[in-house]
């Protein structure tokens, strides 16, 4: 009775709320539930899919248009006539040492390092870094015939790329390696500014441009370099050659105004490289000789201004300044050059004879 009072009767229950309903779905509910479930997951799943193809998308455009892919191409789709070579002598590296070093390297272990390329025509490109790896590749697919040789793994530069930023990447890793001679460091700022694509047309001032990266002091060498291949020619036939200290100290000799008609003509006839050291050696010996009876030095002349017709001419120590009626601008600029030649001609006593 521990339930009920001293009456004899049980508490009464206030509790008038309706008993809980519980509903167990059947067979048919069960199923529109769980496909409704199954469906809800489904396009969540897509729509997150969705989400990361996009993504991926992105990011494979960003990468092309930034010149981050590799691709293989044919190796006969890739040409190398259209930038020049930062080497002067192709020939030899081709049959060189090195070269046979890498061909065994690609075909012990395959090609490790990509070359840069960019592209001219549809499926057509022009090779911008990596000639050692694009010859090698040709010689051993020319050597084997295995077809492994037959592709090469290239990143293709994006868009229309800057015509000297292009001279740039080609010399970057070799300048980086270090093992490009002053002299082939020189030839390619010359050859650069002759190129009609490039607006700067100083080879002196393009070093800075193409060589930004090195020390002030080897940016001086490469423009005495410049100077020294521009001035001596063809008749310097062993440019890469002449050791840096040597080259420095002639081109510093000429431009003191220093004679190098003798020195053209027995640079032209030497036969060796040797040869030629030993003449570029004696030509500064002899520069440095003091005149026998000469007394103080006379001061050099400041400036030198005179007429040809109308044409004002003005002289200076490396300087000469034409003031013409004619309108220089829009003559062409082969014209200039060849009046150029012919100026360097008389001055050197080599006309250009046509």
């Amino acid at each position: 009775m521990s339930g009920t009072n001293k009456f004899g009767f049980a508490p009464v229950d206030t509790d008038t709320s309706t008993p809980k309903r519980t509903r167990t779905p059947g067979p048919m509910g069960a199923a529109v539930r769980d496909t409704a479930e199954t469906l809800a997951d489904t396009t969540e799943a897509k729509v997150e899919q969705r989400r990361r193809n996009a993504e991926d998308a992105r990011k494979f455009r960003d990468a092309q248009e930034g010149g981050l892919l590799l691709v293989e191409l044919p190796v006969g789709n890739v040409l190398t006539d259209d930038l020049p070579r930062d080497r002067l002598v192709l020939e030899e590296v081709a049959v060189s040492e090195e070269m046979d070093e890498l061909k065994s390297s690609i075909r012990a272990r395959g090609q490790k390092e990509p070359i840069e390329v960019y592209e001219t025509a549809p499926g057509q490109y022009q090779l911008k870094k990596g000639w050692r790896r694009l010859t090698a590749l040709r010689q051993l697919l020319s050597e084997t015939g295995d077809d492994q040789f037959a592709q090469v793994i290239a990143r293709v530069e994006a868009g229309d790329g800057d015509r000297l930023l292009r001279y740039v990447d080609m010399v970057e890793e070799n300048v980086v390696r270090e093992d490009l001679t002053f002299a082939e460091m020189a030839q390619v700022a010359i050859t650069a500014a002759q190129d009609p694509s490039v607006p700067e047309t100083d080879p002196a001032e393009l070093v800075s441009r193409l060589y930004g990266a090195l020390i002030k002091t080897k940016r001086s060498y490469i423009r005495s370099f410049v100077f020294l291949l521009t001035v001596l020619g063809d008749d310097l036939k062993w440019p890469k050659a002449v050791p840096r200290n040597l080259g420095v100290s002639v081109a510093r000799a000429i431009k003191s105004e220093q004679q190098i008609v003798p020195l053209r003509a027995e640079l032209s006839a030497c036969g060796s490289a040797e040869h030629q050291t030993r003449i570029l050696t004696e030509f500064l010996a002899g520069d440095k000789k003091p005149e026998e009876g000469a007394g103080s030095k006379p001061e050099p002349r400041q400036k030198l201004e005179f007429f040809v017709g109308k044409t004002k001419v003005t002289a200076r120590d490396g300087e000469l300044r034409i003031v013409s009626t004619s309108d220089f601008a829009n003559t062409s600029r082969q014209t200039l050059e060849e009046a150029v030649k012919a100026f360097e001609g008389v001055l050197n006593g080599t006309p250009r004879i046509r």
